[in-house]
């Protein structure tokens, strides 16, 4: 009998540990289904020339993402970088994989407005939460904007816009306006005109792609205008560049630009572009702790210096990352949408908030190219144009 007892106590025992152990086994598991992953789908330009653009700002989103240890929130975090290669149908069809195939949980990224503008309502229509980072064309700023689009960049206009009012400001009467032949550059000049208070004395249009740009230099002589103003970006720009300095035109007529002379052209242009304006919502000069961890950081990571494109991909990650914690997960996407609605982080730029249309309302300022080093060129806030100012476009929005 005694034997018996000792063998059922045993057998019992036993039991009862096995059960133990498969309900901790069964636990595990399911504490271990229950670990949300954030995916995230980033879609850039990183081929061919204008490849640059994309990687500065799929370096700047990949910072904060590594400095919150991969886990933006507290979510391990998968970010799955693909290349729109400057081509709409691309950028569709890699968007549609990205939702469909991925099931990405937000989308960010983008920095041309073709590419924008095939992306972005086929993206909000699938509910997908969309942080651009860069472009933000005038319709999606206004008539179709979208409670599930937010961007940490700026509308399109705005750094024209700048430009124009700080040619007001310094009381130019007569300009000259100089930009490639295609609609995003005609509305760029459009932009500039609608604060610039004084008169267009001649627009000229160089075909896109033109690289010799003296027959426009003689106009601008002949002119003789109080300044120039010019949207010339990527290497159509670092050609304009050279040929101004070399034109005798360089310290007699101010040269103001958008897009023109930064970070992403300087390496190219270097001495060429210094005393040049430009005007942008950020410089590496802004003086605030997070721009200045921001900028300290980035360049020993990547080893060159961060443009506007990487302060616009770092917002966007650490806007994710502050209202996440905000949400404790990404189960809830209307509380993820009010989270980040409140903008609950430290931008690089400071002053940050959204505006109706989910576009930020900001500073913007005159930036100059200057000399650090014998080496090192960057952009430098110089003047403070705009003070907390929203777009143009925010009051067709509705949502």
């Amino acid at each position: 009998m005694t034997r018996w007892i000792s063998h059922l106590i045993s057998r019992t025992v036993g039991l009862a540990a096995g059960f133990a152990a498969g309900m901790a086994l069964t636990c595990h598991s399911a504490a271990a289904q229950d670990v949300q992953e954030l995916k995230i789908g980033l879609l850039a330009t990183l081929s061919g020339p204008a490849a640059v653009y994309g990687e500065h700002m799929r370096d700047g989103f990949m910072l904060a993402v590594e400095q919150s240890n991969g886990a933006l929130g507290g979510l391990p975090t998968n970010v799955i970088v693909v290349d729109d290669k400057l081509d709409p149908d691309n950028a569709l069809e890699q968007a549609t994989k990205l939702i469909e195939e991925n099931g990405v949980d937000l989308i960010v990224g983008v920095n041309f407005s073709k590419v924008m503008l095939a992306v972005h309502d086929p993206i909000v229509r699938s509910k997908t939460l969309f942080i651009g980072t860069h472009s933000g064309p005038a319709p999606i700023a206004g008539r179709n904007c979208s409670r599930y689009f937010f961007s940490t960049a700026s509308q399109d206009d705005q750094v024209h816009e700048t430009m124009g009012r700080y040619a007001s400001l310094k009381g130019y009467q007569d300009v000259v306006t100089i930009a490639p032949d295609y609609e995003a550059a005609r509305d760029a000049v459009a932009a500039f005109r609608r604060h610039f208070k004084g008169q267009i004395a001649r627009e000229l249009f160089p075909k896109l792609g033109q690289t010799d740009f003296s027959d426009e230099f003689k106009q601008i002589e002949e002119i003789e205008p109080d300044a120039i103003f010019t949207f010339m970006p990527g290497g159509m720009g670092v050609e304009l560049v050279k040929q101004f300095h070399t034109s005798g035109l360089k310290g007699i007529v101010p040269f103001l630009s958008s897009d023109t002379v930064n970070a992403i052209t300087l390496p190219y242009t270097a001495e060429m572009a210094e005393g040049l304006y430009s005007a942008s919502h950020w410089a590496p000069n802004l003086d605030n702790p997070a721009n200045k961890r921001f900028v300290r950081e980035f360049s020993k990571a990547y080893k060159y210096e961060p443009s506007v494109y990487a302060a616009q991909g770092y917002d966007a990650a650490k806007l994710i990352h502050f209202a996440l914690e905000l949400t404790g997960g990404i189960k809830d996407q209307e509380a993820l949408i009010s989270a980040i609605s409140a903008a609950p982080f430290e931008s690089v730029r400071g002053d940050f908030r959204f505006n109706s249309n989910q576009f930020p309302i900001q500073d913007f300022y005159i930036v100059e190219g200057v000399r650090r080093t014998s080496k090192l060129y960057e952009m430098e806030a110089v003047a403070r144009v705009f003070d907390d100012v929203g777009d143009a476009y925010a009051g067709s929005c509705r949502m």
